[in-house]
């Protein structure tokens, strides 16, 4: 007898997993299959860049400086008064 979560994965609504998912927290095994439990179909979310819903990988974040000249700076602060 199936269960309730393994039923809702053998109806054909979701998508199994592609490689990319692999080691993902949301994963879920059923009927000798991986689907992703959050989302219908997985490569659509990997199309654009990183899936928003994957556990096993962030985002890098580009911190960049910037220099301020110091003369210009100033002016700006004295016209704002």
């Amino acid at each position: 007898m199936q269960s309730q979560a393994e039923a809702k994965y053998s109806e054909g609504k979701f998508q199994p997993i592609v490689e990319k998912c692999e080691g993902c927290d949301r994963v879920v095994e059923a009927e000798g299959n991986k689907y992703c439990q959050t989302y219908l179909y997985p490569q659509a979310k990997w199309r654009v860049g990183i899936c928003n819903f994957a556990t096993h990988q962030k985002p890098e974040i580009i911190v960049t400086n910037v220099k301020v000249n110091p003369l210009k700076a100033a002016k700006r602060a004295s016209k704002g008064k």
